[in-house]
């Protein structure tokens, strides 16, 4: 049901690759670094993003599976950028910027005075253009509909809340004035 809901939510956004590594849900954290640090690496070195965002180390808000995301993400990036690891995969490929989720998020209550002014804030996207489009998908997973009610479509400023994204920078070139707002600006993008 989950990766269906994924699916439909991916489609929703025009993403046409979505890469299933088949672990059970609330079991990640289980799983062994050697088993998903090559499955990761291969995934890099094969689309060579510039940017990756996943949870803070902390999972946003203490999930385990999304503690253990942030944990093997990041690793991966690592290895993926050393030719040492998995000899004879992909070249090697080095990832621009690492994105975490910020510690202040668009749906918290009461929300800052001026969220651009809050530390942890060092990308601050207006996406209001794509605020429907975030909602279809956002409605795509039925399974976490009470979630979703509770911390977004359920709040009288849904609307302010659908059109912000906040990020946080792991590491990467330094942002010269935060928030940025732009997740590429001053990457090198070929």
């Amino acid at each position: 049901m989950r990766e269906s809901e994924l699916q439909a939510a991916a489609t929703i956004l025009g993403i046409a690759d979505v890469q299933i590594l088949g672990y059970r849900d609330q079991h990640l954290a289980e799983v062994s670094p050697d088993a998903i640090r090559p499955q990761l690496v291969a995934i890099l070195r094969h689309h060579r993003p510039h940017v990756v965002v996943t949870y803070d180390p902390q999972g946003g808000h203490g999930h385990a599976d999304h503690v253990a995301i942030s944990r093997f993400t990041t690793d991966a990036i690592s290895a993926a950028s050393d030719a040492r690891w998995y000899r004879g995969d992909d070249f090697p490929h080095q990832v621009q910027r690492l994105l975490w989720t910020s510690p202040v998020l668009a749906w918290d209550d009461p929300p800052p005075p001026r969220m651009e002014a809050e530390p942890g804030i060092d990308f601050l996207l207006d996406i209001s253009a794509q605020k429907s489009v975030k909602l279809a998908a956002l409605r795509a997973h039925r399974t976490q509909h009470r979630s979703t009610a509770r911390w977004i479509l359920g709040k009288p400023r849904v609307d302010q809340i659908l059109a912000l994204e906040t990020f946080r920078q792991a590491w990467g070139r330094p942002i010269d004035s935060p928030p940025a707002d732009d997740i590429l600006a001053d990457l090198d993008i070929d």
